[in-house]
């Protein structure tokens, strides 16, 4: 049986873009708790915190619940769930997992497989994340579920992965000016650009093209933002800021709240600007909360005479 393949195909909500990582984030949290104990169940109510965590944080904005994918893996052939009845979930209902005891599991089937391949875990969770999550979260998301991966690239599986066009990063700076979009920064090391990314608006894993108008010369830290859904970009252009964010240090102010309204920096001309298809997608699926209200000037503005 090729597990990678049918972790690839898992039935997921997808219309309109919509990002539905309900089932890869409990996945990858089996995995890592595999790894720590091959034999060990996951029951509903000590697992419930830590799922609803996960799909808080690296989820999409609207409200949703680990109930979901406890239940609804079992028909992807890679999950089981017990209660105190037997085999079999109860259903997808909080309240029926938390009262029948359900316990889930990796299928026994695939539980073989990992114990028969050590590499393969790696190469699922590696899988898993390369499909549904951008490159800036994969090390984050692995230390939030506690996955241990050795730093080893996935083999490259044609039947279920897009290429990534490797041109995508120089055309983007190059659009750029080689400055963050954000806030200008342009730091080198000699001719070679440093700190500098080239960061998919609309996430390569849910369909973002490797083009220009979906991509933002970014400096490391606002990629990160950008993907966390704390900072966006509006219908004009302009830096959206996430009323969620919260900072009190010089440096969160500066470097993040005071961003709020700001026109970004570039394209230059004759290079195309992030297209509101992206802009939209991003809004709805990554960007969390409400956007801050652009700071006015309150200080009276000196007489220059």
């Amino acid at each position: 049986m090729d597990w990678l393949e049918r972790i690839a195909k898992l039935r997921q909500w997808t219309k309109g873009g919509t990002r539905a990582p309900h089932k890869p984030l409990l996945l990858l949290y089996a995995l890592s708790r595999f790894q720590e104990d091959a034999g060990d169940g996951l029951q509903y109510t000590a697992v419930e915190h830590d799922l609803q965590r996960l799909l808080t944080e690296y989820g999409p904005p609207n409200k949703t619940t680990p109930a979901y994918p406890f239940h609804h893996l079992v028909s992807d052939g890679v999950w089981e769930v017990r209660t105190d009845r037997g085999p079999g979930s109860p259903g997808s209902g909080v309240r029926e997992l938390r009262e029948t005891g359900a316990t889930g599991r990796l299928a026994p089937d695939l539980r073989a497989a990992l114990r028969r391949e050590p590499d393969l875990l790696g190469r699922i969770a590696r899988l898993l994340l390369d499909l549904h999550f951008p490159p800036s979260l994969h090390g984050e998301l692995c230390e939030a579920v506690g996955l241990d991966l050795e730093l080893t690239e996935a083999e490259q599986l044609s039947a279920v992965r897009r290429q990534r066009d490797r041109r995508m990063r120089e055309l983007v700076l190059t659009a750029y000016e080689y400055r963050c979009a954000f806030c200008g920064y342009d730091g080198r090391i000699g001719a070679v650009p440093v700190g500098l990314e080239a960061a998919h608006v609309r996430w390569w894993a849910f369909g973002g093209p490797d083009e220009i108008e979906n991509g933002l010369c970014l400096c490391s830290l606002h990629h990160k933002l950008l993907d966390k859904g704390v900072l966006g970009v509006g219908d004009d252009q302009r830096i959206l800021v996430s009323q969620r964010f919260i900072g009190h240090s010089p440096a969160a102010r500066d470097h993040v709240i005071a961003l709020a309204g700001r026109p970004l920096i570039g394209p230059q001309p004759g290079s195309r600007p992030v297209a509101s298809a992206h802009r939209d997608w991003h809004i709805r699926q990554v960007f969390h909360g409400d956007p801050r209200p652009v700071a006015r000037i309150t200080a009276p503005i000196k007489d220059l005479d």
